[in-house]
């Protein structure tokens, strides 16, 4: 069993704890901080643990080239790369602001750190943990930088190789136990022959000792419930208010109502998920007393018979005898008194009766 942590105050991932669900507002935001608000509050209500962003500081982030491409596509916010990506990052007042709002409805906040810089404004924030995203996680310097800051990680695994998550592995676990992995394919929207949720398995057995999450772009709830069905202790999705809005990352997004039905449905699973253990469950009784079948005579057996298999069949009898599974224990036995055809064998009616057991 993958070790607990402390991912937020009072709040632990992995081992037996239930699922720490992410709700990836990201830039769905449309720069505007009021509709980010309005995100904040609705992954309240729908129930998620965390409402996330992602914070970059442009120049650190980007090239000066890349900022100056002109950027043409149906969601762009502006004549250049730059121009877009300025009008939907939030100001460092901003981002304080919606750290307080979150903190007074009672929601956990975080960002992904898209840089350096970043992870230092983050820090200084004083975020639960770091959210590394998936373009960083072969950005060795920069895990190294965040992972000496002590706060817990979540490290998606987008476009990386096996190979590369033991390389992260073991440059973030000795510095910093307290991370997990996300499985992630980074595609948007995500087709389902391109989830891969048997990773999670594979992370399970190659990182024994930290959670394993998952972080969707697919569309609908199915594959989330799955992978929390298959041990995924942290999952992040992504958000929106409406997914006809103009951003790429919309059409791969949650609205409200599907959100909430996921946490619902995660919630659920969890439950039923319940013991390894098998046995006959006190809910089980009624059907078990209605249905349940006993060993009866198939013929009339003499006082002092010595039991064989062919007197002996099963039907559901009353009153109960004994199960099914005895069958083969009673053949050999002695009867004590005579026995009617179709009559239910009792213990009482057998020497050195084999006891009734449910296992």
């Amino acid at each position: 069993m993958a070790r607990e942590f402390e991912l937020c105050p009072g709040r632990c991932v992995g081992g037996d704890q239930p699922c720490f669900i992410i709700a990836e507002i990201g830039q769905n935001h449309q720069g505007d901080l009021d509709i980010a608000k309005r995100m904040i509050r609705m992954v309240k209500d729908c129930g998620a643990d965390c409402a996330k962003f992602q914070k970059s500081e442009l120049e650190y982030k980007f090239n000066k080239k890349a900022l100056e491409r002109p950027y043409t596509s149906e969601h762009s916010w502006g004549k250049t790369y730059g121009e877009h990506k300025r009008h939907l990052e939030f100001s460092h007042d901003q981002y304080r602001e919606l750290k307080k709002y979150a903190e007074e409805i009672g929601i956990f906040f975080t960002a992904s750190g898209m840089d350096e810089m970043a992870v230092e404004f983050l820090h200084e924030l004083d975020v639960p943990f770091f959210k590394v995203g998936s373009g960083d996680t072969n950005n060795f310097p920069y895990l190294e930088k965040t992972a000496k800051k002590g706060r817990p990680m979540v490290i998606s695994s987008g476009m990386q190789s096996m190979s590369t998550m033991h390389q992260v592995y073991q440059i973030v676990k000795p510095i910093n136990p307290n991370f997990c992995f996300l499985q992630c394919t980074s595609a948007y929207p995500l087709q389902p022959e391109d989830v891969n949720l048997r990773v999670i398995s594979a992370y399970q057995s190659a990182f024994p000792d930290i959670p394993i999450g998952y972080s969707g772009h697919e569309t609908g709830i199915a594959i989330s419930v799955a992978a929390v069905a298959m041990g995924a202790k942290v999952l992040e999705r992504h958000v929106t208010l409406n997914k006809t809005w103009k951003g790429s990352d919309h059409q791969a997004s949650l609205e409200p109502d599907e959100l909430a039905d996921l946490v619902k449905a995660i919630r659920t699973v969890e439950k039923a998920m319940g013991s390894p253990i098998k046995q006959l469950l006190p809910c089980e009784m009624a059907c078990n007393e209605k249905l349940g079948k006993s060993v009866v005579a198939k013929v009339a057996i003499p006082e002092g018979a010595v039991l064989t298999l062919d007197m002996l069949t099963v039907k559901v009898g009353e009153p109960k005898g004994f199960p099914p599974e005895c069958i083969f224990d009673l053949v050999g036995q002695k009867v004590k008194r005579t026995i009617e055809e179709d009559e239910t064998i009792t213990e009482q009616a057998v020497e050195n009766h084999v006891k009734k057991v449910k296992y």
